[in-house]
């Protein structure tokens, strides 16, 4: 019952600090695009965390749990390390795909570099080295496996849903304005 309790206590811990970083990055970014193609990075870590476990023969259970809680955060700053480089990039009359494309480049070393830092910092955790190994083993390998698929896929899928999505946004833009034109006419 305890356990059930804990689970459900994460859960919704998890459910509140994805609105909580929607919601910050709403304010920051002063739209919804950018923050809702930020989110499309958060799936992956969770299906990266739970095949992690899997490989490592580990069990969902409580540490796992807060292992896929620190990952919302861990995550997104990947994501927006990209987005807000494209941003800035379009701001400078760049094309969506341009922007894109250098940022993908010019962020690659970084995201990259935090990931694989992260990931050595948790591997004496995810191999069980220390003292409590059987209860920080499943958080270290959660956020392991996480962060590798994340990663990977934070570099291909978040650009590809900010790009679809930016299109759509123009395309609807584009629309209404041409609305309201017929309509004043």
């Amino acid at each position: 019952e305890d356990i059930n309790e804990s689970f459900t206590q994460l859960g919704l811990a998890m459910l509140a600090a994805i609105a909580i970083v929607y919601l910050v990055l709403v304010i920051t970014f002063g739209g919804g695009l950018a923050p809702f193609a930020i989110l499309f990075s958060l799936p992956f870590a969770i299906i990266g965390g739970l095949v992690g476990l899997l490989v490592a023969g580990e069990t969902l259970s409580v540490s796992a749990m807060m292992g896929a809680l620190m990952l919302i955060g861990i995550v997104v700053t990947n994501a927006i390390v990209l987005i807000d480089r494209v941003i800035h990039k379009e701001k400078e009359g760049i094309s969506t795909r341009e922007a894109l494309l250098e940022a993908g480049v010019t962020r690659l070393r970084p995201i990259l570099m935090t990931a694989i830092a992260t990931i050595g910092a948790l591997l004496p955790l995810a191999l069980g080295l220390e003292g409590s190994g059987i209860i920080s083993k499943s958080l270290g390998v959660t956020v392991i496996g996480g962060l590798i698929s994340s990663t990977l896929l934070t570099l291909v899928i978040v650009p590809i849903a900010y790009e679809v999505m930016s299109k759509l946004t123009k395309k609807i833009s584009k629309d209404k304005k041409q609305k309201s034109i017929t309509e004043e006419a």
